[in-house]
């Protein structure tokens, strides 16, 4: 069974695609960028601020999923520069805690809103 996800926790999809997609047990996150959902507009320019609101709003999309943050499996992270990666790294390491999802991190030339990242993410919750 597929349902689409959509919450106002999160900054609405604005293109033809959606926020999540839930088929069966897994829930598949759109990437995320770091925009307030509330105002719609880029949370602030340091890459750590921007890592923490492109990781909440994939939260507030997990949790409309009726999932947690635990139930989150794998996270993809676009950068516009490796060279923040510590800074990131951090920022999502604390976010995680001892969790830690599978991950693939890459650089890419540009992002949507020239933003400086953006994460997508898969969740599932076990039976």
């Amino acid at each position: 069974m597929k349902k689409i996800i959509a919450t106002n926790q999160a900054p609405k999809a604005v293109g033809p695609y959606s926020q999540g997609i839930l088929i069966n047990q897994t829930l598949y996150v759109s990437g995320q960028i770091p925009y307030n959902p509330q105002t719609n507009a880029l949370i602030s320019a340091s890459i750590e601020d921007q890592t923490q609101q492109a990781l909440e709003n994939i939260l507030a999309i997990v949790k409309e999923a009726g999932m947690k943050k635990e139930d989150i499996v794998r996270c993809g992270v676009f950068m516009t520069n490796l060279s923040d990666f510590a800074k990131m790294n951090q920022v999502y390491e604390a976010f995680f805690g001892s969790h830690k999802p599978v991950r693939a991190a890459v650089e890419v030339k540009r992002l949507p809103k020239d933003v400086q990242i953006e994460i997508d993410a898969i969740a599932v919750i076990e039976k």
